[in-house]
Parts: C-alpha cells; sequence; structure tokens
C-alpha cells in the first residue's frame, strides 16, 4: 500500500465518516488557533464526549486568548468545574499570560517555543501544530498508538516501545491536508479502532491490517502502576455544615476547596474503620479515613460549607465525592 494511497483512503473515511466537533467547525484562523489550544489542553486525559460541553461553556465565557489571559481565577475554575485535573486549567491561563508576554499575542507554531509554555509537552505540541498549522507532522496519542500496534501486530516490549512507534508511523506518510490527517488517524482509533471489539469492517486499513488477517486484536500496553497512598480526612461539622480549607499542601487539587487532610504511612491506617472512601486521581489510588469531630476547630483559611449549598461553590469532584459518603452514612 503506498503512502499518498494511505492518505488518500484515510482521508475519504475521515471526509464521510468524522464526528462533528466544536473545535473543528470553520471559523477564523485566529480563533481556530485559540479553539486548538483550549481543546487539547481539555482533552488531555478526559474523553471527547465529556469535553465537548466543558469546551463549549468556557469558550462562550472566555472566548479569545485575551480574555483568558486577563480572566480571574474564581470565573477561570468555574468554567473549568467537574473537568477534573484542575492544574490543566492554571496551566492554560499562564500559557496564554505567557503568550502575550514572549510571543507578541500570538500562539508559536514550532515545537521548541511550544514545549516552553505550560502544560505543553511533546505530544499538545505536534497536536497544535498539525492541528491549528497545518504542519506536516503526526502527533502520537493513544488511539494512533493503538492503530499502529494492530495494524503491523506489535506485542513485544520493544516492539511497542515509544521509539519504535514513533518509527512505524511513517508508514502513514504525509499529506498536503496535515490538519485534517492528523485528526482522520486520531479519529480511526477513537471510533473504529476501539480497545474493545474494533469496526474492522469500517476501517479503511483493514485489508493490510495483520491483527485482522490473525483475527487477534489484544492491546500490549506497558502497565502503569498507580501509587497507593493513605490519607486522614477530618470532617468537622454538624447540622449539615462542614469545614473546608483552600489546599495549599498538596501538589494535587491545588487552591481548591478539601476537607483538612494529612497523609499517614500505610501502617498507620486503620483499617478495620468502616468509615473509608477510596478515590482514583490521576496515578494515584488514595485510600482515605473520614474521621469525623465535633466542630471546635479553627484553621487558617477555612470554610464552613453548609450542604444545601454544594452546587453553588467551586468545588472539585474529590471533595463532592466525601461529601456524598458522608450523606450515605446519616
Amino acid at each position: 500500500m503506498k503512502k499518498e494511497n494511505i492518505s488518500k483512503k484515510i482521508l475519504y473515511w475521515y471526509d464521510n465518516n468524522k464526528r462533528i466537533l466544536p473545535w473543528r467547525k470553520t471559523t477564523s484562523k485566529k480563533n481556530k488557533y485559540y479553539y486548538t489550544l483550549v481543546s487539547e489542553f481539555m482533552l488531555q486525559q478526559t474523553q471527547v464526549k465529556t469535553v465537548i460541553p466543558y469546551f463549549e461553556n468556557f469558550v462562550k465565557k472566555i472566548p479569545n486568548l485575551k480574555k483568558l489571559s486577563e480572566v480571574n481565577d474564581k470565573k477561570l475554575m468555574k468554567c473549568w468545574q467537574g473537568l477534573g485535573y484542575y492544574s490543566r486549567a492554571r496551566n492554560l491561563k499562564k500559557t496564554a499570560k505567557k503568550i502575550f508576554l514572549n510571543f507578541k499575542g500570538n500562539l508559536p507554531n514550532n515545537l521548541e517555543d511550544l514545549k516552553t509554555l505550560p502544560g505543553i509537552g511533546e505530544y499538545t505540541a505536534r497536536a497544535i501544530m498539525a492541528i491549528a498549522f497545518n504542519i506536516p507532522v503526526i502527533p502520537m496519542d493513544g488511539n494512533v498508538e493503538r492503530v499502529l500496534k494492530r495494524f503491523f501486530y506489535l506485542k513485544k516490549d520493544n516492539e511497542i516501545s515509544k521509539d519504535n512507534l514513533n518509527k512505524k508511523k511513517s508508514f502513514f506518510g504525509i499529506s498536503e491536508r496535515s490538519s485534517d490527517y492528523a485528526q482522520a488517524l486520531m479519529e480511526i482509533g477513537a471510533i473504529i479502532c476501539k480497545p474493545a471489539s474494533p469496526l474492522c469492517t469500517k476501517c479503511p486499513l483493514s485489508s493490510k491490517c495483520i491483527s485482522f488477517k490473525k483475527n487477534d486484536f489484544e492491546i500490549k500496553s506497558k502497565k502503569k502502576l498507580n501509587k497507593v497512598k493513605y490519607f486522614e480526612a477530618r470532617i468537622y461539622g454538624n447540622n449539615d455544615k462542614y469545614l473546608l480549607i483552600k489546599n495549599n499542601k498538596f501538589n494535587f487539587l491545588k487552591n481548591l476547596l478539601i476537607f483538612p487532610m494529612k497523609e499517614v504511612k500505610k501502617n498507620e491506617f486503620q483499617t478495620s474503620i468502616d468509615n473509608k472512601v477510596n478515590i482514583k486521581m490521576s496515578n494515584m489510588d488514595m485510600k482515605i479515613i473520614l474521621n469525623k469531630n465535633t466542630i471546635n476547630k479553627k484553621i487558617k483559611g477555612d470554610f464552613m460549607l453548609d450542604r444545601n449549598n454544594i452546587n453553588k461553590i467551586i468545588l472539585p469532584s474529590f471533595t463532592k465525592k466525601i461529601f456524598k459518603t458522608l450523606s450515605k452514612q446519616k
């Protein structure tokens, strides 16, 4: 299969099957750069269907890069509330400010400059280059990796290494429609070459796909082990009012409202206590004891939250999960 034929087949499939997504709509170059930047930050560790309503609300409330660089943190977090991984929102604002400080308000279009911006690594930089600026690079996300692993039937550790996958992606070639081509490759992985039950009969690459010929679609991945950490959350409250504090202690959920907490060692974690909650966060499995106390504690920067006002306050899902656990125990 010639490389030019591959790109034509993939783009033909994309033109007839792509999802209608708000950041893909035809707009000015300036808007396209902004929409690409915002959507790529939101899509880090979050599924497309989850991102769509958040993206639409975000660009409605904060419509351009200048507004983003000047937005107050309360409004920024309100627009991001519920999407999780709040450091992305903070980095997005820092990036906007740095673009005006270092690049005269213009989103840079090269790998070196893009990677100097907060929250932008190798993949996001390449995605911006391809999608926003139509530069012939192929960003390697999990979807593209999966297509390559199945097409070439890559199973061994050395075969699924980043270096080898980057070599294999040259198979795709390039296209003058680099923006569409990068999105098309990711789209095939997302809606055709799915992790489970791939739709091979609809795939433009199935005729040459080794996994399809072998009828073996298992994906080999390098195992990522989550760190298990132990915490004690102190619950001060009565009459449906609970004490929260602004988090300046932990690297996760920075500057957001959480219950007063401290990390404890595994041997200090009282497994016999029923009052516990388990929460997964990024690459961390958190096991948390909920230690109820009477409301006689004063903590610097504390905030008394009435349960009835929970939807009126910017709270991370983490804190809401603990609230939900406490509600069940009443």
